[in-house]
C-alpha cells in the first residue's frame, strides 16, 4: 500500500506531512537543519520516509508567479536527485506556490498565537503541497 510525505524544503527546516490513506494528508513534524546543508536535509528525510515506510514523496517545488523556476525551484530538483540516490522511492515535485502563505492565513484565522505560527507553518505547508496533490491524483 501507498504511503505518502509531503514536504516542504526551507533552508533551514523542512516541513512534513503524512498520507497513509493516499486521501487526507496530516500534520508529521518540522525538522531543522544548519542553513543550507542539503545533504543533511536529505538524511533526516531518508529516516522519515524508512521510519514510516514512505512509498511516495511529494515535495514542495516553489516556482515565481510567471511559473519561472529560481533558486529555491533548482534546490528543490536538486533535493529530488539525492532523494532518489539515497533512497527508492517516488518523488513528485509538486507546484507549491502560496502554501506558506495559505498555511499562515489559516492559522490567523484560526487564532494562533505568533510563536504557535512560526512553529508550525512549515508542516502546515507540507500538509496544503500533500493534500493539493492527492487532490489532483484523485481527481485524474
Amino acid at each position: 500500500m501507498k504511503k505518502y510525505l509531503g514536504i516542504d524544503l526551507g533552508s533551514k527546516t523542512i516541513g512534513l506531512s503524512i498520507s497513509e490513506s493516499g486521501i487526507i494528508a496530516h500534520t508529521l513534524k518540522t525538522d531543522r537543519f544548519k542553513e543550507n546543508e542539503y545533504e543533511i536535509a536529505a538524511d533526516l528525510i531518508c529516516k522519515t520516509i524508512d521510519e514510516h515506510k514512505i512509498t511516495d514523496v511529494v515535495l514542495g517545488f516553489p516556482k515565481h508567479m510567471n511559473n519561472d523556476i529560481g533558486i529555491r525551484g533548482k534546490i528543490s530538483e536538486e533535493m529530488k536527485t539525492l532523494i532518489l540516490q539515497k533512497r527508492e522511492v517516488n518523488v513528485v515535485l509538486w507546484d507549491e506556490r502560496l502554501s506558506t502563505k495559505s498555511a499562515l492565513s489559516v492559522m490567523i484565522k484560526g487564532n494562533e498565537k505568533r510563536s504557535k505560527q512560526k512553529q508550525k507553518k512549515d508542516e502546515l505547508a507540507a500538509v496544503f503541497i500533500l493534500q493539493n496533490y492527492l487532490d489532483y491524483k484523485g481527481d485524474h
